[in-house]
């Protein structure tokens, strides 16, 4: 009788920790979904700031906004939800991408598109440039870690079940994103090294953080967050070779028609990410209904 109680206990958590479930397994498909979350960040961002004409400091308000309605979307939800997650994470990556510009970029010619000679209403950017616009968003980083560490939470991201622990985990994600913007800008604008060229070397830096996978002393929890910090450029930089003029390296197809195709591809992926987590969901009540037969039986 002893034993069967037990047993019930280990279901009843087992099943609590899967309602309780509120963010993905980290796997190929998830990094596949970043990337592309990131790269439509990109040219949506610059879709509304730049093409439409709607300027930095407008554009940042209003994706902004709809990242914190995403993110109680999420909050409030009770499991997790492909559809509530990723679209949080595109909410961070098109105001990372705003947030970004607004503190390196100034209202010079320079950084107008298709001929604009001024943008929307509002400062169109401080101005700081990106290494100083890096050091404050490194900054954030730490100190958005710092705090997480002193609640004694968990990094891992399939363990966070708390409210709190996720509101640390989305507060270090927007800031991620939009520090991986100014990484992303700068070896595409200023570091001589062009769209692809900057592409490729945060490739090979993620291809490292592969390698060290594979390395026992070095944390995998630590490698994530790196990794996820590195996939934002590597989106930018695609993103940037997606939509710049020809002259500039890119392949000039416009913010309209690359986000519209990203967008297409994002939610196939989140669909299919949704079907997936419908068919584990069904698989895990029936492999306790079935353990719960047995221990009856016993």
């Amino acid at each position: 009788m002893e034993k069967s109680e037990v047993l019930t206990d280990l279901d009843v958590a087992s099943t609590t920790r899967s309602v309780m479930k509120k963010l993905p397994e980290v796997t190929l498909a998830f990094w596949i979904m970043k990337i592309a979350a990131t790269t439509l960040g990109e040219t949506a961002g610059d879709l509304f700031a730049q093409t439409l004409k709607l300027g930095y400091f407008l554009t940042t308000i209003g994706l902004f906004l709809i990242f914190v309605v995403t993110l109680v979307v999420q909050l409030r939800s009770r499991r997790y939800n492909p559809f509530f997650y990723w679209t949080v994470i595109l909410s961070t990556s098109m105001a990372g991408t705003t947030m970004s510009d607004f503190m390196n970029r100034d209202a010079s010619a320079t950084f107008l598109s298709g001929g604009a000679t001024s943008l929307g209403w509002g400062p169109q950017g401080l101005g700081l440039g990106y290494p100083v616009g890096a050091a404050i968003l490194i900054s954030l980083l730490i100190a958005v870690f710092a705090v997480w560490k002193l609640t004694g939470m968990t990094f891992v991201i399939g363990d966070i079940v708390t409210f709190r622990g996720e509101v640390l985990f989305w507060s270090a994600i927007l800031v991620s994103n939009t520090l991986g913007t100014s990484m992303g800008d700068f070896l595409s604008d200023s570091s001589g090294l062009g769209y692809a060229g900057g592409a490729l070397l945060v490739s090979g830096m993620l291809a490292v953080l592969l390698v060290l996978m594979k390395v026992p002393v070095v944390p995998n929890v630590l490698l994530f967050w790196f990794a996820f910090v590195l996939t934002r450029p590597l989106g930018a930089t695609a993103g940037d070779f997606l939509t710049k003029p020809v002259t500039k390296g890119g392949l000039d197809l416009g913010t309209a028609g690359s986000s519209a195709v990203l967008l297409a591809v994002l939610v196939g992926l989140m669909a299919y990410a949704q079907v997936r987590e419908r068919r584990a969901a069904v698989s895990s009540a029936e492999s306790l209904e079935q353990e719960a037969v047995i221990q009856r039986a016993v």
